[in-house]
């Protein structure tokens, strides 16, 4: 069943990247007492998460930090040697990377989606949430497939809604978010026309 806004965040252990290497992770630790702005996307290095949402929850850190935020968290089912590796390449230190290697976390909260057609197997959804002493506050989740011809990374209503007090209000971050194309430099591709390509290209 789909985590919803209102539910408290399920226990698993997860890794974080660090300097030294993994460090193991409870949830029920990590969101306790705080609040948690965590994004997840399918996999670390992949062109839109790399060029759209891990450099701009990044330029936005200190802003969302700003407006009450504790932590920002990135999550991938990526290993932690992986995810610290993208974080040296496209990330900051303000963004802490969490590696859902089993992928149990996006099994947990009924965010995974399935990428075996393209050879990454079982991923987790893109979707970002506000957890506030591990109870989800707001939940903005991209449905498979739901792109849409203009892209829109919609970060900034994430920092009007904590600046406007509306965190634990229902149905306002529709564009927390990424939604749209593919970006490879200068080439802006439609989801299914990358996907026709990579298919066409085997």
């Amino acid at each position: 069943m789909k985590i919803s806004e209102g539910d408290k965040i399920p226990q698993v252990k997860l890794s974080k990247a660090t300097e030294g290497g993994p460090e193991p992770v409870d949830t029920r630790d990590f969101f306790a007492g705080r609040k948690v702005a965590l994004f997840a996307v399918p996999g670390a290095f992949t062109p839109t998460c790399s060029a759209k949402h891990l450099p701009g929850f990044a330029e936005k850190a200190e802003e969302l930090k700003a407006k009450g935020i504790d932590e920002i968290a990135c999550i991938s089912v990526n290993d932690a040697f992986v995810m610290g590796a993208w974080k040296k390449a496209d990330g900051s230190e303000d963004i802490t990377m969490l590696a859902d290697g089993n992928g149990e976390f996006a099994e947990a909260i009924g965010l995974t989606m399935d990428g075996s057609g393209f050879g990454m197997g079982k991923r987790s959804q893109r979707y970002s949430m506000i957890v506030d002493d591990g109870e989800v506050r707001k939940l903005n989740v991209e449905q498979p497939g739901d792109f849409k011809e203009k892209p829109v990374f919609g970060l900034g209503v994430l920092v009007g809604e904590l600046a406007a007090g509306r965190t634990g209000s229902a149905g306002q971050l529709d564009n927390l978010f990424f939604q749209g194309s593919i970006h490879f430099g200068r080439h802006n591709l439609s989801r299914r026309t990358y996907f026709n390509r990579t298919r066409s290209s085997r």
